[in-house]
């Protein structure tokens, strides 16, 4: 009675062999496929992942313009009554220094990203 020990060492009939190796061969590509499209995936994640969601309703737009690639214009409300004092521009965010209509002055500061108000300081005397 054979073994399965015997059946393992004898030489495969051509047919057979044929067969294993383009059975080999399908199984090599289907896992290169797989891979590369689990590496899509997991750049898709990682690309939105790294976004920020932009805001529906916002008052500033970007306008291309060819000389200096793009161009923010827009409108930045501030308190009624309000009157700007003055500004100063760090970075993505603009202080505004402003005096309210009951004669208090505040600080608002306005981030060019978020394109909101992102802080209201109030100055006061001691």
């Amino acid at each position: 009675m054979p073994t399965s020990d015997d059946n393992d060492d004898k030489p495969l009939d051509p047919a057979v062999e044929k067969v294993r190796k383009k059975l080999v061969r399908f199984v090599a590509i289907n896992l290169g496929l797989l891979f590369v499209a689990l590496m899509a995936v997991v750049g898709a994640i990682v690309y939105k992942s790294g976004r920020s969601a932009p805001e529906t309703a916002s008052p500033v737009s970007v306008v291309p313009s060819p000389a200096e690639g793009a161009m923010l214009t827009g409108d930045i409300v501030l308190p009624a009554g309000a009157r700007l004092l003055s500004q100063s521009l760090s970075g993505n965010r603009i202080a505004l220094d402003a005096e309210l209509s009951d004669g208090s002055r505040a600080i608002l500061l306005y981030d060019i990203g978020e394109r909101r108000i992102v802080g209201h300081f109030a100055v006061k005397a001691q």
